[in-house]
Parts: C-alpha cells; structure tokens; sequence
C-alpha cells in the first residue's frame, strides 16, 4: 500500500522535521497494543530505568526486531512501514524498538538529543533514519509530552556527551543557540496517534508533573542502503518482513514469544566518542535516545 501521507504532509516532514498523524492506529488497534505492553511479562522483565538531573526516571524496554506481538505487527504493518520508506526514500529494517514509560509523579525528563547523536557512532553513515512515536496514552505537557525544535534537522548531527544525571544529550551551547532562532513544539497527543520524526530533529520532554502516566512504545527504522559499517548492540540490515494493517487487530492480545526473548536489550555503555563531558556531572551510562 502507499505512503499514509498527503504530499502536504510530506513536504511538512521535509521541512519542520516531523508529521503528527492523527489516530494513526484506530481505536481498537490502540487498545491492544496498550494493553499488550501493560500486561506483557516480556517488557515487565526488560524494564530498567534512565535517570534524568533531578533522580526521577523513565521506566525502558527496547529490543531489536520486531517479532509477531501485536506491537510487533504494528511495527511490520504496511501503513507504518510503507510511510517510512515514504519518508527515508527507499526500502528500510527495522533498527529497534522501545518502550518509554513515565509514570505519575516520578516519570524523569529527558534533555535535548538527537537520535542520530547517537545512531551515529553506530557506524550509520547517513542520516537516513527516523522514529516514529506511538502514543499509548494521553501525551500533555503536564505528563511530558515530546518537545520537538521545528526545523532543527537542518542543523545537521550535533555532537553530543555526557550530561548531570543518566544521559548523553546535545551540546548545550549549540542548543542554546538554536533555541533562539527555532519554534518550541510541544506534540500533545492522544491514544493512537504517531509522530514521526527525522534522526536529526532536536527533542526532548519534561518531567511527569501530573497523576497520569505517560507511555510510548517508539519504533526506529534505518534505510538499508544505510547499513551499519559497526557491529554495535542495534542490527545491522535486516529484511523486513511486512504484514498487512489487518493483521494487527487478528493478532488480538498476542505477546511477544519466547523465542524473541534474545531481542530485548540491557542498559548499555556509552561508546568511548559520546565519554566527552558536556554537563556538570560525569556519568558512564549510555542513554538509548528518546523522550
């Protein structure tokens, strides 16, 4: 099937750096996938958490392919694969997908970055990459919505480091900069709808400040043309097999199998390039990109 954009809505994407697509996924497709990554014990035992300057935290679970959960189809589904190859220009894999989870008055925020800040010491050659954020619930600005900078992208990579707390953001000078001469976007969201954003776009979110969680499940594709020159903790190209849209809502409340286990990630260490200092605090983790 094509691309789910109108042509408006891709030249916004090339131009601003992301596309908000309303209920992307229908009510009933929102649902399960909801209710999946509830209730999944896959995810459940492949929570840990990523700090922010203050000690909150927001609760991950990222893992590599796919798989044949119900996220998994979504992440394999023609309408969102098929937008990416849309928006990538070409055939892409699916990089990795994870689970942000802030939870009511103690979800953490996270600092401006740049996926491909990190993406690329991965050995990614170019910034051929996106994500696309589903929402899983209500996304606010009292919950920590994502923050996007409009028109960021075309700032090129940033160089990123070491921040207070847990993460690895973007140069706070250059930042500092850009939010001077570019447009704030707070993406509020409801249940279903997906934001899709470039590798280069510059985001962030607040603090969970309300008594509503806030839970995305992201999922990052990489063109193939683009494949890793690294081998890194993310795969290289990798055929994607995709399934048609229908096949989300036949998979009812299916969870991840045991054989996908071997897909979920551990915390991982910064790379030796991200060990540079750019906050006041020296930390050794490597923070895995989102908001």
């Amino acid at each position: 099937m094509p691309s789910v954009l109108t042509p408006e809505q891709r030249a916004a994407f090339d131009r601003d750096g992301y596309i908000l697509i309303r209920k992307f996924f229908d009510t009933e497709e929102a649902k399960l996938l909801q209710a999946a990554v509830n209730q999944d014990p896959a995810i459940r035992e492949h929570f840990y958490n990523r700090g922010d300057a203050d000690g909150l935290a927001t609760k991950m679970a990222t893992w590599n392919h796919p798989g044949d959960s119900v996220y998994g189809y979504a992440a394999r589904s023609h309408k969102m694969v098929d937008t990416m190859e849309d928006l990538l220009g070409g055939e892409v894999y699916h990089y990795h997908s994870k689970i942000t989870a802030k939870e009511p008055r103690e979800g953490g925020a996270w600092e401006w970055h740049q996926d491909y800040g990190y993406w690329y010491n991965n050995g990614c050659l170019f910034p051929f990459m996106a994500s696309a954020m589903i929402a899983l619930d209500k996304c606010s600005k009292s919950n920590g919505c994502l923050q996007v900078l409009k028109g960021s992208h075309h700032l090129g990579r940033i160089d990123h480091g070491l921040l207070d707390g847990d993460q690895v953001g973007a140069d706070l000078r250059r930042v500092e900069e850009a939010e001077k001469q570019l447009e704030r976007v707070y993406c509020e969201m409801e249940l279903g709808d997906v934001l899709f954003f470039h590798c280069n776009t510059l985001h962030r979110s607040d603090q969970n400040r309300s008594d509503d969680r806030r839970w995305t499940l992201i999922c990052c594709y990489n063109a193939a043309r683009n494949d890793p020159y690294l081998e890194h903790h993310h795969p290289r190209y990798t055929p994607l097999s995709k399934v048609a849209d229908a096949e989300i809502k036949a998979a009812g409340l299916k969870f991840s199998s045991a054989d996908h286990a071997d897909a979920f990630l551990s915390r991982s260490v910064a790379p030796a390039e991200l060990q540079e200092k750019v906050g006041a605090v020296f930390v050794a983790d490597d923070a895995s990109p989102k908001g």
